[in-house]
């Protein structure tokens, strides 16, 4: 199955609604997972761009995902929405 709808935190399939976080309303998110966001507010707003990747990489090992998708995850990961601030970046 070719995944169409990412996490703009994470970058994590978000495809299957049951995947999707909550906005304030409770109604499903379009734009990001249950483990980034809940209730309309990211589950951890003080996470920097390193933590995340450092979390994406512990995550999709922890899956026995091969290397090359760990990594094509990885380089996505500052093309998302919440990260297109360039100073979360530095």
């Amino acid at each position: 199955m070719e995944h169409k709808i990412f996490c703009q935190s994470c970058s994590m399939p978000i495809d299957d609604i049951n995947d999707r976080g909550t906005e304030k309303d409770k109604s499903k998110s379009s734009e990001y997972c249950k483990y980034c966001y809940k209730d309309g507010a990211f589950t951890e707003p003080e996470m920097t761009f390193e933590e995340m990747k450092s979390t994406v990489t512990i995550q999709m090992q922890q899956m026995n995902l091969p290397n090359d998708i760990i990594q094509k995850s990885l380089d996505s990961l500052a093309h998302l929405k919440r990260w297109q601030d360039k100073s979360v970046l530095a």
